[in-house]
């Protein structure tokens, strides 16, 4: 790491190389504050050591304009005027520490290790937001449809407001990663906290929400933040907030109303600095006629609302997703990158999906893990998904609002002759043989499942590539 040292005495300056050259640093020197200025525009350091009382200026005033430029570079302030007020106003300027001549350097070795670890968690937490940053900017959300493109307009425009958003859709739709982008695209700079209020029960719920006291319930050996206190500043996304009690609806109202959380045991009121986001997955209007969902906690919530399709209202965007998440996977699963043929495809954008993309994105995380050769073909998909979600009733029963027999047929039909192509390793002859068919029927009815292409020759195996 590069180290600047900027103070007058030349003695100093060359005791300090010598020592901190010996731990490992990259020295450079400066006598002046405009020789340090010229070295950090040259070399931008990690740490500088400066005097306060240099020849052309204030070391302050070297610590303020740095810092405006560059916040990341570290300052120790070294000095033999020691006063309070001085201290104070390094600190003030961005100072990490403050040290006074004569000092012991094992104590200014401690302090410059401990400015180091500040700095670098520093940068790992500035780091680690600029890959959130980019990871939930619009462009990597995955959608163009003209719903989607629609949202992503919506929330372009008030990701910069504070306004309260309550989304809406089924589960696995992408709700908390729009809460994510509203968020990261807002510029607030507090945290972006996320719970599940319906995977909690009420009395551990209002304490992780709001915090409590020391000895307020049995178990509570020590005091504990709520999450609106660890969102101050930033974003609390509130998922499945339709599964709430009214007692803790009454709660939220109140936070919402004047932004102000008290710990559970607590008389004491904090004012806290929160954008809220809620989601649901239920018809809230429906919650509120049968008396179980607050009216006004509901206008509280809905100032903006965003509704988000389901997958199989916007089958444009499945080529999309399954392309995002076979590149996703096989780099996470470290394998090579893998192609999915056009069957492949067809028969995904013909499955309903009622997990919608959390579901699809299980599915595609599968075929990775499982399939070994380059190519995702139908043999890779479930097989619940290639039947479109219609898996037969093997008891024969007939149920009371009965059955379509025709349908029914052709789903136990598909089955076996898949299990046939399968068994027979793609094979068409081989696999009619097994169920006792015909090769030009077997072919018929292949081609008609969309088992296997519609160009489909008498040997050709099931996973046509693109």
């Amino acid at each position: 790491m590069d180290l600047l040292i900027v103070d007058d005495e030349s003695s100093l300056r060359d005791f300090l190389s010598i020592v901190f050259e010996g731990e490992g640093w990259m020295v450079e020197v400066a006598p002046s504050l405009g020789e340090a200025r010229a070295a950090i525009q040259k070399n931008e350091p990690d740490l500088v050591l400066c005097d306060l009382m240099l020849p052309d200026g204030s070391g302050i005033d070297l610590i303020r304009e740095v810092k405006a430029q560059n916040p990341s570079i570290a300052f120790i302030m070294i000095t033999a005027h020691t006063s309070t007020k001085s201290a104070v106003d390094a600190l003030k300027a961005g100072a990490f520490d403050y040290i006074a001549k004569p000092f012991d350097i094992e104590e200014l070795k401690i302090i410059v290790r401990k400015a180091v670890e500040r700095k670098e968690l520093e940068d790992e937490n500035l780091h680690l937001r600029s890959a959130l940053e980019e990871r939930f900017t619009f462009a990597n959300i995955i959608g163009k449809s003209a719903k989607m493109q629609e949202i992503f307009s919506i929330v372009q425009r008030i990701a910069r407001t504070t306004s309260t958003v309550l989304i809406s859709g089924e589960s696995g739709t992408g709700k908390e990663l729009i809460a994510r982008a509203i968020h990261y695209n807002s510029g607030r700079r507090g945290k972006f906290v996320s719970i599940n209020c319906g995977a909690l029960p009420e009395t551990l719920l209002e304490s992780e929400l709001f915090g409590h006291e020391r000895g307020a319930f049995t178990g509570a050996i020590r005091e504990k933040r709520g999450l609106f206190h660890e969102a101050d500043r930033g974003t609390i996304f509130l998922d499945e907030i339709g599964e709430t009690s009214t007692a803790m609806q009454i709660k939220l109202l109140r936070v919402l109303q004047d932004r102000v959380v008290r710990r559970v045991g607590s008389n004491v009121e904090t004012q806290v600095d929160v954008r809220v986001i809620a989601a649901t997955n239920r018809d809230l209007n429906e919650s509120i006629q049968k008396g179980t969902f607050r009216e006004d906690l509901f206008y509280r919530i809905n100032v903006i609302p965003i509704e988000l399709p389901p997958l199989r209202h916007r089958k444009e965007d499945i080529p999309l997703l399954v392309e995002h998440f076979i590149s996703k996977f096989c780099t996470n699963l470290g394998v090579p990158q893998k192609r999915i043929s056009t069957d492949a495809v067809r028969a995904i954008e013909k499955y309903s999906w009622p997990g919608n993309v959390r579901e699809l994105e299980n599915v595609v995380e599968r075929m990775i893990a499982l399939e070994e050769s380059e190519v995702l073909t139908t043999k890779s998909l479930p097989e619940h998904v290639l039947l479109g979600g219609r898996i037969p009733d093997t008891t024969f029963e007939l149920p009371p609002e009965g059955i379509s027999l025709q349908d029914h047929l052709e789903a136990i039909g598909k089955i076996f002759m898949l299990k046939a192509l399968e068994r027979s390793g793609g094979v068409q002859t081989q696999a009619a043989e097994l169920l006792r068919m015909s090769f030009r029927s077997f072919r018929y009815y292949a081609k008609k499942y969309e088992l296997i292409s519609k160009d489909a020759k008498q040997e050709e195996v099931v996973e046509v590539e693109e």
